[in-house]
């Protein structure tokens, strides 16, 4: 019996990007059984706009209005509403790859003991400083090992049954909520097999303020789910306490202190150097050396936001610890 596979979405005043997810969805190898999408109580044309292509017919579409849901609620209802074994979890702004859907579902087939799939996502940068970021922040598929993947939910497969066994995205989380997913699946089902070739391709924010406000977003859901607490303090203490003190060395002792400050500077942004010179091929020499100078103002940027943003949720946690599920 072949299997059933629903692709499902939330979205939020989205009416700019719907239409590049819905002709890629419509033009996929593979088409999905049905697609649902919960609207989070859109004020622009989103619910308009997904109503009429619902009414147009040509794929099989569901929508549901749930004002007032985050992330998560949007997602649990619409899984909760699709009748597929296999949930394909994407996210308005994206543009897919036609093969998308096909590359998600196919570890199934092949083995019914998979659970889980994860997809892959890319930048797809229109200005020089996307491509900035990007680089930066973004890795490429030699930077990742499958064991270890934790994917966004920009593409991702799991069946159903999995969803449902692990309690779903967990809805007391506004941010990260996707890793969180992914921790508890892994944990139950162990490692999920990886598809490369599902890809998702976004853009990149668009600035260093939408950068920061993204990523104080994301270490204030660190903070609230109590991750990667090890990673953070690494961070609080290199700008807290080794840069100050190498300056102080510096300026106190020898100037040859300055070294070690360049040598770990060097290092922290050899990744993100590595991947520009692969994706500044179409850029002018002045846009490259625009791109080049935006990679370490984007690296203290996003880190200033997380130091921020974690203390943030931190706080957040210990108001709610009784109300965190356990």
């Amino acid at each position: 019996m072949s299997l059933k596979v629903s692709v499902i979405a939330t979205v939020f005043n989205e009416g700019a990007s719907l239409p590049r997810l819905l002709d890629a969805l419509a033009t996929q190898t593979r088409s999905p059984d049905e697609v649902v999408i919960v609207d989070g109580g859109s004020s622009d044309n989103t619910l308009a706009l997904l109503e009429r292509h619902a009414r147009q017919g040509g794929m099989s579409l569901r929508v549901y209005s749930r004002p007032g849901t985050n992330i998560s609620q949007g997602r649990n209802a619409a899984i909760a509403a699709a009748y597929g074994d296999i949930i394909a979890v994407t996210d308005a702004g994206v543009d897919l790859v036609p093969e998308w859907l096909a590359e998600l579902v196919r570890p199934y087939e092949r083995d019914p003991d998979v659970h889980v799939v994860s997809g892959f996502f890319v930048a797809a940068p229109q200005t020089p400083f996307e491509v900035a970021m990007g680089a930066t922040v973004l890795p490429t598929l030699s930077n990742v090992d499958p064991a270890t993947f934790l994917p966004s939910s920009r593409s991702l497969s799991f069946r159903k049954e999995a969803w449902a066994a692990v309690g779903g995205y967990p809805e007391w989380l506004d941010y990260c909520e996707d890793l969180i997913l992914d921790l508890e699946l892994r944990d139950r089902f162990g490692s999920f097999a990886f598809a490369p070739r599902a890809v998702a391709r976004f853009r990149p924010r668009p600035n260093l303020k939408a950068f920061f406000t993204q990523y104080y977003r994301y270490a204030r859901g660190d903070g609230k789910a109590d991750l990667w607490r090890k990673r953070h303090a690494i961070r609080y203490v290199t700008y807290g306490l080794v840069v100050p003190a190498l300056l102080l060395l510096a300026v106190l002792n020898s100037p040859w202190w300055l070294l070690g400050l360049a040598a770990g500077v060097v290092v922290y942004m050899a990744a993100p150097y590595r991947r520009l010179v692969g994706m500044v091929s179409g850029l002018s020499w002045g846009e490259r050396l625009y791109a080049m100078a935006m990679v370490p103002c984007i690296r203290v940027v996003g880190d200033v936001a997380k130091m921020i943003g974690y203390p943030v949720g931190w706080a957040w946690r210990l108001r709610h610890r009784q109300e965190i599920p356990r």
